[in-house]
């Protein structure tokens, strides 16, 4: 009787669905499963983060409906954090857009700042949702690789010129998702001088930008002269403060582009619980973030470090990974990413995500998740062994 509208048909298959449908099966049938496969922060939100939550939501001005583009205390909080953090300059009311997670940004921008026909070009490997922005943007698409070589950073001087020239925005991400790659000042005041050039806009996913491995500062694309001229830059809570099911992040940089995503939402939503705001601004500003930040950094280093010297063991070499909390692990010959995940899952019962899942250029790797102890990640790599699939 009832038929999906064209838009829906059009959506990509949550590729990762699949995998989780695997690894559930195999914990189903008591298989006792090392998931090294998701990207879901496995430490709780700091303590002080949800005290400031309890004492907002006791309050009854948090019941009502918060402001449509964000409260100004958490707007203001977020423009200072920048400035502290990055030394960038905000306008709390014409240079950020409350988001209710990092990804309706992205998905929503095309849809609030691009029309049909227009390019968008998009890492390989990326976050796989950025093709969902694809089909709800009715917009087309071009992927540019990340290799090894160039320590997974696009080449911009690769682009072709005819692509560049008709291309309207281009997406960034780093610390990456899923190489674990990072960025440097020099790349953001090329990447900057080549948007200025071919006249396209920047948007930097800045997801794991507090994620640096062994004391490595992460640099913001805003902080990069020139930066809010071309483009902006999308920050959630998520992985800075574990605070993924929280679903709170924010926009920052070129006016026109947030007000573009501003106006977008007013007919969306009604902004976030003013509770959680209140929590996200805490958050941002207290004093104690940048302990709590460094607690969980170091965390991630032991976690990293242990994982990379039991794979080097047996044979088994990483990417040098600066951030993000992920190992990127070549496939062994004569696999691909996905059989190799199979054969890992089915053989050693450790779950990887394959690199497939994140754009072609991705299948000859698989995504290791840092998110389980040391321990874990050392037994992970010793059934990986076992099965003799490296050498020496």
């Amino acid at each position: 009787m009832f038929s999906q509208s064209d838009i829906l048909q059009t959506l990509p298959k949550q590729f990762f669905a699949s995998l989780v449908a695997k690894v559930n099966a195999k914990v189903a049938q008591g298989y006792d499963v090392i998931n090294l496969g998701q990207g879901n922060p496995d430490q709780p939100t700091y303590d002080y983060i949800v005290d400031a939550l309890i004492e907002s939501a006791k309050n009854p001005a948090s019941h009502k409906y918060s402001q449509f583009r964000g409260n100004a205390n958490f707007k203001e909080a977020a423009s200072q954090f920048y400035k502290d953090n990055y030394q960038v300059e905000l306008d709390s009311e014409k240079e950020i857009c409350v988001l209710g997670g990092a990804k309706i940004g992205l998905v929503e921008f095309p849809v609030a700042t691009m029309n049909s026909g227009d390019l968008l070009l998009l890492p390989d490997p990326g976050y796989p949702d950025y093709l969902s922005s694809v089909s709800l943007g009715k917009i087309e698409y071009e992927t540019f690789p990340l290799k090894e070589e160039n320590n997974f950073l696009p080449d911009l001087s690769a682009i072709p010129e005819e692509v560049a020239k008709r291309a309207k925005f281009i997406y960034i991400n780093y610390p990456n998702n899923p190489t674990g790659a990072v960025a440097t000042p020099e790349f953001y005041e090329e990447l900057v001088a080549w948007a200025k050039k071919y006249e396209v806009g920047v948007v930097s996913d800045f997801a794991y930008g507090a994620l640096g491995a062994d004391d490595f500062k992460n640099p913001s694309f805003l902080s990069t002269p020139g930066a809010k001229e071309v483009g902006v830059e999308l920050y959630t809570f998520s992985k800075t403060f574990n605070m993924a099911g929280w679903r709170l992040a924010f926009a920052a940089g070129n006016a026109e582009l947030i007000e573009a995503l501003n106006l977008l939402q007013d007919h969306l939503f009604v902004s976030i619980f003013p509770a959680i705001q209140d929590a996200g601004a805490v958050a941002l500003l207290d004093e104690r973030a940048k302990a709590a930040i460094a607690e969980l950094n170091h965390k991630y280093d032991e976690r990293r470090h242990a994982f990379v010297k039991a794979a080097a063991k047996i044979g088994w070499y990483a990417f040098e990974s600066k951030g993000s909390f992920y190992a990127w692990m070549p496939v062994p010959e004569g696999y691909n990413s996905e059989s190799f995940a199979d054969l890992l899952l089915n053989e050693a019962h450790v779950a990887v995500a394959p690199g497939k899942g994140f754009g072609q250029a991705g299948d000859g790797y698989v995504r290791i998740g840092l998110l389980v102890e040391p321990e874990r990640l050392e037994e992970a790599v010793e059934r990986i062994g076992q099965l003799g699939w490296f050498e020496k």
